[in-house]
């Protein structure tokens, strides 16, 4: 009956260093997988999310000064069409 216990103790040991070996090759593989998407990802030339934001900003802005101008455009050109219109 010793024997039986012995077995299984061992058998248990066994289980758990199996599982904590998986445990460490999980990690191993996600830091290998997430070390090869960043290089795939810089390879790729993206820009970062700080960088397209700053783009965006300026973007709107440009957009807005523009609408700006146009609505300038427009009002000056209600002054100048009466005045060609009285030569």
């Amino acid at each position: 009956m010793q024997t039986d216990n012995k077995f299984f103790d061992d058998l248990a040991k066994l289980g758990q260093s199996a599982v904590g070996t998986l445990h460490g090759v999980k990690g191993e593989m996600e830091a290998m997988i997430r070390a090869r998407l960043e290089n795939l990802l810089q390879d790729m030339d993206l820009v970062t999310r700080e960088e397209f934001d700053v783009v965006r900003d300026m973007a709107r802005e440009a957009r807005a000064k523009n609408e700006e101008l146009e609505q300038k455009i427009v009002a000056l050109e209600k002054k100048a069409s009466p005045k060609k219109a009285k030569k």
